[in-house]
């Protein structure tokens, strides 16, 4: 493929490897020569061969994978959430909230048509904002922040990211890591540095080393992390902010999505005089998924970037969503259905992790929608034969950022909606398919 490549300078070469891509002569996953040899072959420098790879990398046309080389990227398809398409199979690995603890929006609707919102008014609801400030307060008073409202919490992730990094610039992102955002920061041209998560968060050995590796940015789940279902304590959530003390302007992402939900108190990254920094909450999983609403709460700079990231697309979140957003989270009853719905999906979830003791399986009881379930031996197999038995569960190998990395020994399982005959049935057919 070297003698395919042409040029002399470092444009020149990326334009080379450009056009044979856009021929269809360089194809997605296509190995390119390495650095010496290219440079060899065309008698430049190495270092204008490592700058057009570079420059390559940044345009998002080829990844590196170590000591496999470099590649032509394609359209690489990432797992998502929800209920998989085309199975008759029992889905345990949708990652859902139940529909039946959503409060219905159907009163609330009717109290929140207003006179329209035209273009120049304030963007966000006067309403929400000052709601919004007093909830975030309770855990960022200390500090000075700012309130956006995104249309949900990836989109906040996504805005928060393109106003802060470049194309190749390294992100640090807890694996195993949430589905959304490695697909945010594939689609974003970032480099994904994992940062193992443990019973209590992300490891400090693991934060402190992608530190060193020159991330740019950190996105953490301070509560029910997904997939592990692990929350910071407050003993690591201090170490954490230690070794993050000698960074103030690595921009620190709080993706904190079962805010109302979560049996844990919130702990956080964010120190006191860190510079830059986001506390994302979005409503999803107590308002309902189709409620694509979050409030981010940032640092004063951040939100002047992440307002002209929104000013040429999508300005501002609809105003009725604002306001029935509103409306619900003020009403009495919402609030206790939330709470029930709290209380709910914890019970259901430690009555399964019991269940799955008794027969010498490991399932911590954890914060969140979904348990995750170590196993003895790899979760594609144990998958299998659960899709033998009629189920449909979810392996940890999805959640895996090095797709290179051994399989995984843990399936992720959405159980709280599982009547107690069902769960029963689970648990035997998951005890049968690991045997």
């Amino acid at each position: 493929m070297s003698d395919q490549i042409t040029g002399t300078t470092a444009a020149d070469i990326a334009d080379s490897v450009r056009a044979l891509r856009d021929r269809g002569i360089l194809v997605p996953g296509s190995p390119l020569p390495p650095v010496r040899e290219l440079a060899s072959t065309l008698g430049v420098n190495r270092n204008t061969a490592v700058a057009a790879y570079r420059q390559l990398a940044q345009a998002g046309l080829v990844v590196s994978r170590g000591r496999a080389g470099t590649v032509i990227t394609g359209h690489e398809s990432v797992a998502q959430e929800g209920y998989a398409s085309d199975t008759v199979l029992r889905d345990v690995g949708t990652g859902n909230p139940d529909p039946r603890l959503i409060p219905d929006p159907s009163q609330a609707l009717a109290t929140v048509a207003g006179r329209p919102v035209l273009y120049g008014e304030p963007v966000i609801d006067r309403g929400l904002d000052e709601w919004a400030r007093q909830w975030i307060a309770q855990d960022l008073g200390h500090l000075d922040f700012a309130v956006t409202i995104t249309s949900g919490a990836v989109d906040a992730v996504e805005r928060l990211l393109a106003q802060a990094l470049m194309r190749d610039d390294a992100v640090a992102l807890e694996d195993p890591c949430f589905l959304a955002s490695i697909h945010t920061v594939r689609l974003g041209g970032y480099r994904a540095v994992p940062v193992p998560v443990d019973d209590e968060g992300m490891t400090v050995d693991g934060l402190r080393a992608a530190l060193d590796a020159g991330v740019r940015a950190v996105i953490c789940t301070p509560r029910a992390q997904n997939p592990t279902g692990a929350s910071l304590t407050a003993t690591r959530a201090a170490e954490l902010r230690a070794v993050l003390a000698d960074h103030p302007y690595v921009l620190i992402i709080e993706d904190d999505h079962f805010s109302m939900l979560s049996q844990r108190p919130y702990e956080s990254l964010i120190g006191p005089t860190h510079r830059r920094f986001a506390l994302v909450r979005s409503v999803s999983k107590f308002l309902g998924p189709d409620m694509c609403l979050a409030i981010a709460a940032t640092d004063r700079t951040t939100a002047e970037r992440l307002a002209m990231r929104l000013s040429p697309g999508t300005t501002w979140v609809s105003h009725l969503l604002q306001r029935l957003t509103l409306t619900q989270l003020t009403d009495p009853a919402v609030t206790a259905r939330i709470s029930d719905a709290r209380e709910h999906y914890a019970a259901r979830n430690a009555a399964f992790a019991a269940r799955l003791r008794e027969h010498g399986l490991d399932s911590p009881t954890p914060d969140g929608l979904s348990l995750w379930i170590g196993l003895p031996k790899p979760a594609r197999v144990v998958a299998e034969g659960l899709m033998r038995r009629g189920w449909l569960a979810r392996t940890g190998d999805d959640f895996a950022l090095d797709e290179r990395a051994d399989p995984s020994h843990h399936l992720r399982l959405t159980v709280h909606d599982l009547s107690d005959e069902d769960a029963d049935t689970l648990v035997a057919d998951l005890v049968a398919a690991v045997r």
